[in-house]
């Protein structure tokens, strides 16, 4: 199962290691990791996506909860959230193909962000499900460089990441 898992961590140098080191120590696998400062410059938050059981999770969650520079931890999928991944992509786009990719881009509600003479580059925000649909529709051949953040989420509603 999926999970995202919203971390509230002390800004400092070294944290990010440790918790990475918690995974990796244990054998979890992180799919994507956002890290970046929040309203509070003394603090960060970090975004995890894994896969792994219910059970699993509650370890994780455990051993997270036990590192000092931790603050706060939630895991996104257990209640109402929104969540995000940001791509860009490098197409071929010559002659006809130029104006399919950006047919493409609008059908998906990308923007081009970028045009030479041989390439579009394309941005889009959206879930991972959008981005997959994406690089499916197009030829895979006019995919020349793809970039993605992986996943962040937010809670819905009243749901927040405080102290």
């Amino acid at each position: 199962m999926k999970h995202i898992i919203a971390i509230l961590i002390e800004h400092e140098a070294g944290a990010l290691s440790r918790v990475v080191g918690l995974f990796s120590a244990r054998g979890y696998n992180i799919e994507s990791l956002i890290v970046a400062p929040t309203e509070d410059p003394t603090l960060a938050r970090m975004t995890i996506q894994t896969r792994c059981s219910e059970e699993v999770m509650e370890q994780i969650t455990k051993h997270l909860n036990r590192l000092i520079e931790v603050v706060k931890v939630i895991d996104l999928t257990e209640g109402a959230y929104i969540e995000r991944e940001h791509m860009m992509v490098k197409v071929r786009a010559v002659g006809k193909e130029r104006e399919e990719m950006k047919r493409m881009a609008d059908i998906f509600r990308g923007s081009i962000i970028d045009v030479t003479d041989k390439s579009y580059t394309i941005e889009l925000t959206g879930d991972q499900a959008k981005h997959d649909a994406f690089l499916q529709a197009i030829e895979h051949s006019a995919i020349l460089e793809t970039v993605r953040t992986g996943g962040s989420g937010i809670g819905r509603g009243e749901r927040l990441l405080r102290v």
